[in-house]
């Protein structure tokens, strides 16, 4: 079996990032709920990404390009996150919070597609350079097409992802996050219980570990809605 994978894989030439994309991602929303955590081994990858878990759900919307609303209730009080290309606002109302950052300098800061096992195309365009480095022959993953993926000069930052994507469902099957100093491997993830919306492939299940191979936190995602024609005016920092 693995060297009839081989040889199909030598027969199709070298694969590209381009054709891995999800072209027809216009928009995403769905609720994104803990199932389970550890913030003694969330800790372990950095203790922004742990503090993160403590939000037992969060209502998420995507858009193309580069825009990200996120809602999260904690305590009775609701936090807004709010991206839209490089400018992230952070809303706390009944606190009277407001914080604006300019993230265009600090790439790493940005929640992007890729943090939710999507590739899409304003990915491409400026922002990261994909590197083909094989395709798996053996494995959990195999068949799966593997890309490094680096930010492009301009932004100064030298963290680096390592991710296998399904050429059938363009998923990303697997993600692993190397550190901008040093290069050390941050932690890993893995998406899977895939479904198919509106023409669209989606995985609903998110499972990170951190370097030591320890589970750390696992997500779903429920209510998925694809191409539902979200407003830009939800993304506006008010």
């Amino acid at each position: 079996m693995t060297s009839l994978i081989a040889a199909a894989v030598l027969g199709q030439g070298t694969p590209t990032i381009r054709s891995l994309v999800q072209d027809d991602l216009r928009d995403l929303s769905f609720t994104a709920r803990v199932a389970s955590s550890n913030q003694a081994e969330l800790r372990k990858i950095n203790p922004d990404f742990a503090n993160s878990y403590r939000f037992s759900s969060s209502q998420v919307w995507l858009k193309e390009p580069f825009k990200l609303r996120l809602e999260s209730t904690v305590d009775d009080t609701k936090i807004f996150f709010i991206l839209n290309g490089s400018q992230r606002t952070v809303r706390v109302p009944r606190a009277g919070i407001s914080q604006r950052e300019d993230l265009s300098k600090a790439p790493g800061k940005r929640q992007t597609p890729l943090d939710f096992g999507l590739l899409t195309p304003s990915l491409f365009q400026d922002y990261f350079v994909a590197k083909f480095v094989r395709t798996e022959t053996r494995g959990e993953f195999q068949g799966d097409h593997v890309f490094d993926l680096t930010y492009v000069a301009r932004l100064d930052d030298t963290t680096r992802h390592r991710v296998w994507v399904d050429p059938t469902t363009k998923i990303t099957a697997k993600r692993e996050w190397y550190s901008q100093l040093g290069g050390h491997l941050m932690a890993v993830f893995t998406y899977d219980q895939v479904r198919e919306v509106s023409g669209v492939w989606i995985p609903t299940r998110l499972t990170v570990r951190n370097a030591d191979g320890k589970v750390a936190g696992a997500t779903t995602y429920a209510g998925v809605k694809v191409n539902s024609g979200l407003a830009d005016s939800l993304f506006e920092a008010r």
